[in-house]
């Protein structure tokens, strides 16, 4: 968020250093700066001059304490604060109404007296005339039928640009008494990807030379309305180009319709190899051993006769087995682990037990996604019978939990409008709070957290009592939704019910989007919306009918997370190979071919001990277990720390990075406990080597176990003349092969 803040102080202050050429006239809105003889208003005409001139961003004076003695609150959000800073404090030295010019207010902001901000106007400016104006009025608060913002609208918000061409926004804003005003001057404008578009201080978007798209957020005092912008690719592709691509269901629809507008085409699709690596790795979290990978392949020899809707057949049946395996349930419940589960140092370790084994048993029973969350936000009990309401023993305040749960279940994050209205979004300080009173009845018998032990025992109950109060105001608040109507709460109800209810309702399209939007990254590299858990008008999606339609099939399968699975892998374009073509080698964004990502931590170092055959030992966990069957990050891994692992002290939601490093190489090739896995005597190496097999066998068998795939020609010659040429060291040419394979992308990478 500081980053993003100080990049809009970085364009509102750019605003000052040269006048903007006037917007198109528009003649339907007046005019942006009021009469000279009209009343002005310090909230809807003075308030979006200090925003638009950078006044109150947060490197100036809307940082938590301001700027030498004067602060404003960040972005405007709260007027009476900055009315009585302008007007008020400091005994009012800031205006000057007999000679409004000698105003200490107009004076710093045209460097007319020392200004560490420099200059924010020139006189004789609009904003200057402005502010002349109302401080000879008087400097009101407010005039007569003072009517209110209630939204902004970009005139026109969808464009298609050619490379380099300039097109300019426009902004109109819209009050409670019909009227409307050009704002397109005061408002500031950022460009989600300004390498893609670029747009300057007046609203001017320009395009880069390459094909891409990015959407451009105009804000003006509190409120956003976001353009998407498109740079095609220059050469249309023929109208037969899609006739022959197969589509298997609305996914396909959805992403062909896209890719037609953009001029891209696919790619091929991937071959059986690809496939069945990574359908395996997506959803159970483990490769294919060489049974099961030999006969896949074997049984797709004859697929040049075999038609796309008959492969693909064949690749669905593979996808409804996998579901049903037992991995599924550990690679499932150890990725929402990271999204939930604490420090057990920090909440004891019996209580982090029980609540990973809860997770566990969510997806063991396939409870529906619904029910998991109304389960979780409603939990009460003992931490040592329950192990759901481990989240209320280590968020216990309303504020923590209220950004937990917003952010996991309906991909909004609150964080920012716990102190001030939100920079990108509206949710306001009274929304915070408002949400927040659902926690406010949570009732806890125990000791409580006594970090680093904290072992006891702790239950959560629902207490009756219990309130939350506006910061600001001191005003006791009741429990309100963000959106939709807000029911009420029955005498003796616990108010997590009712959020729960409303939370999961088909109404509220939120909590189906972000867990939709949560599978599809996982599955395809990158999400619809991307963070994942960062759902706003200013983050729009990339493909937004196809969100729409996923959550719609999300609801109405009865939010089955395996049938969800299933149509996302059953899609044509999950099966893309990810080699480029000519038309979509930039594309970064719209699926027309296969994302590469890094195995997860947990499934490349359960890969390590497949391939090897040597078992993995973790303290506090049974003989053989998998990594994604730790039940905390706390066990002991140089491996699983090195590859991105979440530090254990880390608050959930965790995220990973997922690029790659140079340390995760050097690991790979200088660790100990991986070179004594290759070189171990009851190892796949060591046994292939005292085997009768010819060394294209041994070959043969080590890249089905390490790639699922069988060798090309050139590399099984090259490989078995290594291990015939040497002799009585055969092993150890059977472990450097594997070695060197255990080190290549192709390992590592998910194709």
């Amino acid at each position: 968020m500081p980053l993003v803040v100080c990049a809009l102080a970085v364009v509102a202050g750019q605003a000052a250093a040269a006048e903007p050429a006037p917007a198109a006239a528009v003649p339907t809105a007046a005019a942006a700066s009021p009469a000279h003889d009209a009343p002005i208003s310090f909230e809807l005409d003075i308030q979006p001059i200090l925003a638009a001139l950078g006044c109150n961003t947060g490197p100036c004076h809307g940082k938590q304490r301001g700027q030498n003695g004067f602060q404003l609150s960040l972005l405007g959000f709260d007027s009476d604060f900055d009315y009585n800073a302008v007007v008020r404090e400091a005994r009012g030295r800031r205006i000057f109404p007999a000679v409004p010019a000698e105003s200490l207010l107009i004076q710093k902001a045209t460097a007319e007296l020392p200004h560490g901000g420099g200059r924010r106007m020139e006189v004789g400016s609009p904003p200057y005339q402005t502010l002349i104006h109302w401080i000879a009025q008087g400097a009101p608060r407010r005039v007569a039928d003072e009517p209110t913002l209630e939204r902004v609208e970009l005139v026109q918000n969808k464009f298609s640009l050619a490379p380099g061409e300039q097109q300019s926004l426009q902004v109109l804003a819209h009050y409670s008494d019909g009227s409307t005003r050009d704002v397109t001057r005061l408002t500031t404008y950022l460009s989600n990807e300004a390498t893609v578009v670029g747009v300057d201080e007046a609203g001017t978007m320009t395009a880069a030379a390459l094909p891409g798209e990015t959407a451009v957020m105009a804000r003006y005092m509190n409120h956003i309305s976001v353009a998407d912008v498109v740079i095609p690719q220059g050469e249309q592709l023929p109208a037969e180009a899609f006739a022959h691509l197969p589509q298997f269901n609305f996914i396909d629809e959805h992403i062909d319709a896209k890719l037609r507008q953009l001029a891209i085409l696919p790619s091929d699709p991937a071959p059986d190899h690809i496939f069945l690596r990574r359908v395996y790795t997506d959803l159970i979290g483990r490769l294919p051993s060489t049974a099961e990978a030999r006969e896949f392949l074997s049984a797709a020899d004859g697929s040049d006769s075999r038609t796309a809707e008959e492969s693909a057949q064949r690749r669905r049946q593979l996808i409804d087995r996998l579901l049903e395996r037992p991995e599924y349930v550990d690679h499932w419940a150890n990725q929402w682990a990271d999204l939930l589960r604490p420090n057990p140092y920090r909440v004891g370790i019996k209580a982090v037990l029980n609540y990973d084994n809860w997770i566990r048993d969510q997806f063991r029973d396939d409870v529906p996604y619904d029910e998991f969350a109304r389960r979780l936000v409603t939990a009460q009990g003992s931490t040592w019978q329950n192990g759901a309401v481990t989240m209320y023993r280590d968020r216990r305040d309303p504020e923590e939990l209220t950004t937990l749960v917003s952010q996991l279940f309906l991909g909004i994050r609150l964080d920012c409008a716990k102190c001030h209205h939100h920079p990108f979004e509206k949710w306001s300080q009274q929304d915070f709070y408002q949400f927040a009173a659902y926690f406010a009845q949570i009732g806890r018998k125990g000791t409580g957290l006594s970090p680093p032990i904290s072992g006891s025992e702790e239950i959560m109950f629902f207490s009756g009592s219990g309130s939350v109060k506006h910061p600001v105001t001191g005003e006791v608040l009741a429990p309100r939704p963000l959106f939709g109507d807000t029911k009420e709460i029955a005498s003796g109800q616990d108010p997590r019910q009712v959020l729960a209810e409303w939370m999961t309702s088909p109404e509220n399209d939120y909590f189906a989007k972000v867990q939709v939007n949560r599978i599809w990254a996982a599955l395809m590299g990158r999400g619809l919306v991307d963070p994942v858990d960062d759902l706003r008008s200013t983050n729009p999606p990339t493909h937004p009918e196809l969100l729409d339609a996923l959550a719609k099939h999300f609801q109405e399968s009865g939010y089955n997370t395996k049938e969800l699975m299933r149509t996302i892998t059953s899609s044509r374009a999950y099966a893309t190979s990810s080699t480029p073509n000519e038309t979509n080698v930039g594309d970064r964004l719209n699926y027309s071919r296969h994302y590469r990502q890094q195995l997860r931590a947990e499934t490349l170092l359960d890969a390590i001990a497949d391939v090897t055959q040597t078992p993995s030992s973790f303290s506090g966990m049974p003989a053989q277990s998998r990594a994604t069957q730790l039940w905390t990050h706390r066990a002991r891994s140089m491996f699983l720390d090195t590859f991105g692992r979440p530090d254990e002290n880390q608050d959930p939601p965790c995220e990973r990075i997922p690029e790659s490093t140079v340390t995760q190489s050097l690991h790979l090739m200088n660790d100990r406990e991986i070179d004594s896995r290759i070189r171990n005597a009851s190892g796949r190496a060591a046994t292939l080597a005292a085997s009768e097999a010819s060394a294209e066998v041994v070959v043969e068998e080590l890249y089905l176990a390490a790639y699922s795939r069988f060798p090309t020609a050139e590399e099984s010659t090259y490989a078995a003349q290594l291990i015939n040429a040497a002799g009585d060291k055969r092993r150890e040419a059977v472990e450097d092969v594997l070695w060197a394979m255990l080190n290549s992308p192709e390992f590592t990478i998910q194709d």
